[in-house]
C-alpha cells in the first residue's frame, strides 16, 4: 500500500506543477466561450502536453536521479581489479549488443541489486550494487550486467516513458471528461465549473490513474521475460539461472530502489493477490522457470 499511496502523491505533485505552468503559457483553456462545453481538441492539447511532458522529463532526468537517490558513484578510472573487470565486460557486451559504452556505477547497499536507466540506447547508466559483488559470482554478476545492458538494448526505459506518458494522456482527457459530464448532467451546473467537477475529476483522475498503473506494471513483468534472455545471450543461460537463484536464496527480496528506479532494477518485490498487479518484475520462480524451459 505504501507504494501505491507514493504513487498517487507523486502523480498528484507533477499534477500541480505542470497543471500551473500550461495555465502560465494559456493552455489550460478547455471550456468553451460560454463556460459551459468543453472545447475537445484544447482537452487533448492539454492532456498530450501535461501526460507526455511529465513522462518525458522524469526520463530525461533519470539518469541523475538515479546518481542522487542511490548515491551511485561512476567509475571514471578504476581504482582496482573488480572495477577494471565491471567496466570491461559492459563495455564488451554493449559492443555485442550494438548500443553505445553505459556509465558504469557502484551504488551502496547490502542486498543485491542492479539497474539500468537513460534517455537513449547509447547514453545509459548501468550500475550495481556493492551487496551485488560481495554475493554473487562474477559468473553470476556478468548474467545481471547482461540483464541491465539488454534492458538499455531493447529501449526498455524509451518504449516504458512512451507507454506511461499514452496512459497518463488518456487518464488526463478522460478525468475531466467524467468531471464535466457530473457536474453538468447530475448536478445541473450550467454556470462554468463547479465543485463537483474538480472533485470528480480529482476522484477520477486517482482511479484511472491506479488502472494505468497496473497497465504499466503489466508491461514491466512481460518486458523482464525479455531482459533475462538478454542476459543469458550476452552472458550465458546457465550463468543467468545460477543468477536468479542466487538471488532467490537471499529470500528474493533486494533493499528497495526508488519508485522511479523499481521497474529497471534486477531484483523485484514478492507478493500475491492484489498486490501482484502493481509488482514491477514477476515472481523469481517463474522467471528462472522460463529461462529453464528455453534451454
Amino acid at each position: 500500500m505504501k507504494r501505491i499511496f507514493l504513487f498517487l502523491m507523486t502523480n498528484i505533485a507533477i499534477m500541480l506543477i505542470l497543471s500551473i505552468a500550461l495555465s502560465l503559457f494559456g493552455f489550460e483553456g478547455y471550456m468553451d466561450a460560454e463556460g459551459i462545453n468543453l472545447d475537445i481538441p484544447a482537452l487533448l492539447v492539454f492532456s498530450a502536453v501535461f501526460g507526455m511532458g511529465g513522462s518525458f522529463i522524469s526520463l530525461a532526468i533519470s539518469k541523475w536521479m538515479a546518481k542522487r537517490s542511490t548515491g551511485a558513484k561512476v567509475i571514471e578510472a578504476p581504482a582496482n581489479d573488480t572495477e577494471r573487470w565491471l567496466v570491461a565486460t559492459v563495455q564488451r557486451q554493449a559492443e555485442q549488443a550494438g548500443i553505445g559504452m553505459p556509465e558504469v556505477a557502484i551504488f551502496p547497499s547490502p542486498a543485491p541489486n542492479a539497474f539500468a536507466t537513460g534517455m537513449s540506447r547509447n547514453k545509459a547508466l548501468v550500475a550495481v550494487s556493492s551487496g551485488l559483488l560481495d554475493n554473487m559470482s562474477r559468473d553470476e554478476v556478468e548474467a545481471v550486467l547482461g540483464h541491465e545492458v539488454a534492458h538499455v538494448a531493447n529501449g526498455d526505459m524509451i518504449t516504458l516513458a512512451l507507454i506511461q506518458g499514452v496512459l497518463n494522456v488518456f487518464v488526463m482527457f478522460l478525468s475531466r471528461v467524467i468531471g464535466h459530464f457530473v457536474d453538468r448532467v447530475i448536478l445541473k451546473n450550467n454556470q462554468g465549473h463547479g465543485v463537483g467537477f474538480y472533485v470528480t475529476m480529482f476522484i477520477a483522475q486517482m482511479v484511472l490513474g491506479v488502472l494505468a498503473a497496473i497497465i504499466v506494471m503489466w508491461f514491466s513483468r512481460k518486458r523482464e521475460f525479455r531482459a533475462d534472455e538478454g542476459g543469458a545471450t550476452l552472458s550465458d543461460r546457465s550463468k543467468m539461472i545460477s543468477a536468479l537463484e542466487a538471488l532467490q536464496r537471499s529470500s528474493g527480496v533486494a533493499e528497495p530502489l526508488p519508485d522511479q528506479l523499481a521497474a529497471f532494477g534486477f531484483a523485484g518485490g514478492i507478493g500475491g493477490g492484489v498486490k501482484k498487479l502493481f509488482m514491477s518484475h514477476p515472481p523469481l520462480e517463474e522467471r528462472i522457470a522460463a529461462l529453464k524451459a528455453n534451454q
